[in-house]
């Protein structure tokens, strides 16, 4: 803990060696704590480090305060001597200490302004004279209590401390370093054009690396959750671009720099409370903050930090830009070119046909709005247009008191649907940005994916297939057959072709109660859907995503018409509820001291070393590649016994996977060419079956059968196992020579152990026939007849040859026909190392996803035998480390090598889906009454 108070109170010795001389008085009681011991005798553990780890379990298992409280007092009550906090509130007190704190401002009740700098004495707000103080009856209450706390975490002192501690100095430099050099590719917002163009307007701020880039998010929430009380609080939110990208999103990343109060959304009055964050970033922009890098010798720099953009849903956009997302010019890009009408209850927006190649078909259908579309797209309006615009906007007043701010104002033919210039403009650089506000995908993709399921099930209250629309057709002069019509003295709705009818919507609900997906891809679909099959039920944001680029697709093919199906293919490719600011923003601050302490613990569980769901431990290095098999295997251990046969074909698959051994291979086909008459079409396969014997006498190797294993941080279930389980892990694909795949399903996990300790994992498959007769891709979606295996004679692969997949049912084909989906894990990052320099990519990650390099420099022999101990010289260091595969078989079409780029893959992220996690697990334990043990010996 000595190094953890060292890092805390160097920020501040910073700072004070700029500005003078200062007093470490407020870590007075830490340094107590930390020097004192938790328990007489007991050295090992202070008291302040045990109380942090403590702490720390509270956090990572959500324990209660009171839960605490009762393991506090039966610590005391089991060992009286113990030095020891009695409450969690004194632990707090305590930790608080080693955080960073943050300002409570006080807001006027309608939002007009701040109780902040110039009008932090005044009693009353300086705009609509409302009081400051809460008043009882009339009159002040003894105690002072404000109407609105606003609560704001500053951001460069937690900037400070990125750059503090080793732990993390060195990786805000990533986006220098690791960034792209295929200009086609972009895997951070540093390979993107608004930042390449930001670097090239501010050079002397691209300068230096170690300057900060920020992102800010924002949207409002209900701290009660599911309760009736209607309530917006609005978290401000920044991310780090410095960070690699699977770090920068990490929670532990993330600074909180406001909490608004609630109980109404700040709408046009959020930049009153952005206030104190723009000044900070102003402050930051022009002057920056003297900081120690721990990463170079504890040196001090001048750094300085831009806000580059927002990310934000469509409403929150609307209140940060100043732009309304309403009326009839709604569209931000579009702005005053936006095309729109007015439909029965709402504003509609038509046009979209403008984007298409102008010999596009669907520009002369006349059913989208009974005309032909000839415009271009809208033209993109420069920074010069929008200032201009913003230089009409009249200033408005602030607030929502009824005879100020909260008088609706009507806008001006002049300023279009500006409703105020940001509060952004005031950053010097915010004008030259060319993306200033970035949508969230996933909310936008949440509600479409709502709505097209509503009007796909008919469900009455999520479809936009109401009775209105059908009206707006009858207007429009288009679609006749929509038409609404009377039939006596009913008013009939005719079927459309975009909806299911009571039968098919019972077969999608059931095709989507079928689905299983491999372990933490996604929620069980299962439980979402209503038990009499009508509609889809609790969807949240990530259940959308994977419906729409995975299951609607492929369900709703037969149930629809080819025109619609097409489409829709389109679219594929708080613990105080009186004050919950406060609570929450006392929590923040604790939080945060704790996140920063766990990165200095190794011996307990943190949030930086939690091994992954999937995690397949640490290998060591091995002498030969084809050993060094990332695979954890899991449950029960079996010994198995192979036939001479099946051990000939593994026994080979092991030694031609190793790049090694390739010059005897090449030795061996050469003897062979020699021995046997030129052109014997046999070859390939003596080689296959002499070859084991010519290299050595056969190896005496123990077989073992695993039902699960985890290979590359990707869990892999056999299939006779799969099948009873939620989920489906059973799918593999492996490449081959050229853009063809050939996908199967696991049914061994053979581990073949030999002596001295090495082993390697195979896997034995079935595969599937991949012919056009038996495989039909359509719109990039591919189909499998699953009946059908082929190559019988050549099951085995690597373990780190696999690719998972998994298969879901083709109802538009027949019972044996599935469509088979690609699996990108959300734990698996496919990052190169071009450009990485000396960056620790597994600094927070505690799994083996990453090429080992085999050193042979030193090696001088490999002994992996009984009997005669053959000894195989390496004559030639392998200096590459993408392991090309070298079989000969049919299965891999002849191939000398395939690039594997799996073993470059990095897993990053946990699976946060806990509930996933309960249902998908399995069981690892393993039962030693019933194993029985066989070798495999051919002799």
């Amino acid at each position: 803990m000595f190094d953890v108070l060292d890092d805390i109170i160097s920020e501040d010795a910073d700072e004070d060696a700029v500005g003078g001389p200062s007093s470490n008085d407020q870590y007075d009681d830490l340094f107590a704590a930390l020097r004192s011991e938790l328990y007489p005798g007991v050295s090992s553990f202070s008291s302040l480090n045990f109380l942090v780890k403590l702490m720390h379990l509270k956090v990572l298992n959500k324990w209660t305060n009171k839960s605490f409280d009762e393991l506090l007092k039966l610590l005391k009550l089991a060992f009286p001597k113990i030095d020891l906090v009695a409450s969690h509130y004194e632990a707090k007190k305590l930790m608080t200490k080693m955080g960073l704190g943050y300002s409570s401002i006080h807001v006027c009740k309608n939002d007009c302004a701040l109780f902040w700098k110039e009008n932090s004495l005044k009693d009353t707000c300086p705009v609509c004279s409302e009081s400051r103080w809460k008043l009882q009856s009339g009159k002040r209450s003894g105690k002072n209590v404000p109407h609105k706390v606003l609560h704001y975490f500053p951001v460069g002192p937690r900037l400070k401390r990125l750059f503090a501690t080793s732990k993390t100095a060195k990786l805000m430099r990533w986006h220098s370093t690791g960034k792209s050099k295929d200009n086609d590719v972009m895997r951070h917002p540093v390979d993107g054009k608004s930042w390449q163009e930001f670097d090239k307007r501010h050079p002397q701020f691209a300068g230096d690396v170690r300057n900060v880039r920020l992102g800010l998010a924002a949207d409002g929430f209900n701290p009660f959750g599911n309760m009736s009380l209607s309530y917006s609080m609005w978290p401000v939110v920044l991310t780090t671009y410095n960070l690699p990208p699977w770090i920068c999103m990490k929670a532990e990343y993330l600074m909180l720099s406001l909490l608004i109060p609630g109980s109404q959304s700040p709408g046009k009055d959020i930049d009153v409370f952005l206030r104190p964050l723009i000044d900070e970033l102003k402050e930051l922009w022009v002057h920056g903050l003297d900081t120690r890098d721990a990463a170079y010798e504890n040196g001090v720099f001048r750094m300085r930090a831009a806000l580059l953009w927002t990310v934000n849903d469509f409403p929150a956009r609307s209140s940060l830009s100043g732009w309304s997302g309403q009326g009839y010019r709604a569209c931000p890009t579009c702005n005053e070119d936006t095309p729109s009408m007015r439909v029965i209850g709402k504003t509609a927006y038509f046009g979209h046909r403008r984007f298409l190649a102008t010999n596009h078909h669907w520009r002369s259908n006349l059913q989208f709005d009974g005309r032909t579309e000839r415009k271009r797209p809208p033209r993109r309006f420069s920074t010069t247009d929008i200032l201009e615009q913003l230089r009409r906007v009249k200033t408005g007043i602030p607030g929502k008191h009824p005879n100020y701010g909260g008088v609706k104002r009507k806008r001006g033919d002049d300023e279009l649907n500006w409703r105020k210039k940001s509060i952004f403009y005031e950053l010097p650089y915010w004008a030259t940005i060319e993306l200033k506000h970035n949508l969230d995908v996933m909310h936008i993709e949440k509600n479409v994916c709502d709505s097209l399921l509503g009007t796909l099930l008919v469900d009455p209250h999520k479809s936009k297939d109401t009775d209105n629309v059908r009206r707006d057709l009858a207007k429009l002069g288009i679609r006749h057959e929509l038409h609404l019509f009377e039939d006596g003295n009913k008013l009939m709705k005719p079927a459309a072709d975009y909806t299911f009818s009571e039968a098919n919507r019972r077969k999608f609900c059931r095709f989507i109660r079928s689905v299983k997906f491999p372990d933490g891809f996604a929620s069980n679909m299962s439980k979402k859907v209503a038990q009499n099959d009508s509609r889809l039920l609790g969807l949240k944001s990530h259940d959308c995503h994977v419906i729409m680029q995975r299951l609607l697709p492929v369900g709703c093919r037969s149930l629809v018409t080819k025109n619609i199906w097409s489409t829709i293919v389109e679219l594929y490719y708080v613990r105080n509820a009186a004050k919950p600011e406060g609570s929450i923003a006392e929590g923040y601050v604790v939080d945060e001291a704790l996140t920063f302490c766990s990165r200095y613990f190794d011996d307990v569980e943190t949030r930086f070393n939690r091994p992954d769901r999937n995690d397949d431990g640490m290998h060591p290095t091995r002498q030969l590649s084809v050993f060094e098999s990332q695979c954890k295997p899991l449950g029960k251990q079996s010994y198995v016994e192979l036939d001479n046969n099946d051990r000939d074909k593994a026994e080979f698959y092991i030694l031609n996977n190793s790049p090694e051994l390739e010059p005897y291979l090449n030795e061996h086909k050469q003897e062979l060419h020699v021995r046997l008459r030129e052109g014997c079409l046999n070859i390939n396969e003596v080689h296959r079956t002499e070859f084991a014997g010519w290299f050595f006498e056969k190896t005496n190797m123990v077989v073992s059968s695993y039902p699960a294993c985890i290979v590359n941080g990707v869990r892999f279930v056999t299939h006779d196992r799969d099948v009873r389980l939620r989920t489906q892990n059973s799918g593999v694909s492996v490449p081959g020579t050229g853009q063809e795949m050939f996908y199967g399903q696991l049914q061994q996990i053979l581990e073949f152990s030999y002596l001295n300790g090495f082993s390697v994992v195979l896997f034995r498959c079935k595969w599937f026939k991949c012919d056009s007769k038996h495989m039909v891709t359509e719109n990039n979606i591919t189909s499998i007849d699953i009946n059908g295996e082929a190559y019988k004679d050549d099951q085995f692969i690597l373990a780190s040859q696999a690719k998972q997949v998994f298969y879901v049912a083709d109802p538009s084909r027949g019972p044996n026909w599935c469509v088979v989906q690609h699996v990108k894990h959300r734990s698996i990052w496919d990052i190169t190392d071009d450009g990485l320099s000396d960056i620790d990519l597994l600094q927070h990650n505690s799994s083996s996803n990453f090429t080992l390099f085999v050193d042979l420099g030193n090696l001088q022999e490999i002994n992996l035998l009984r009997r005669d101990q053959y000894v195989i010289p390496i004559v030639q260091p392998v200096t590459n480390a993408s392991r090309p595969v070298t079989d000969d078989s049919s299965f891999l079409n002849d191939a000398d090598e395939i690039e594997l780029s799996d073993e470059e893959d990095e897993s990053v992220e946990e699976y946060a889906d806990e509930e996933t996690d309960a249902e998908n697990d399995i069981d690892t334990e393993e039962d030693d009454d019933d194993r029985s043990y066989h070798a495999s010996d051919s002799d």
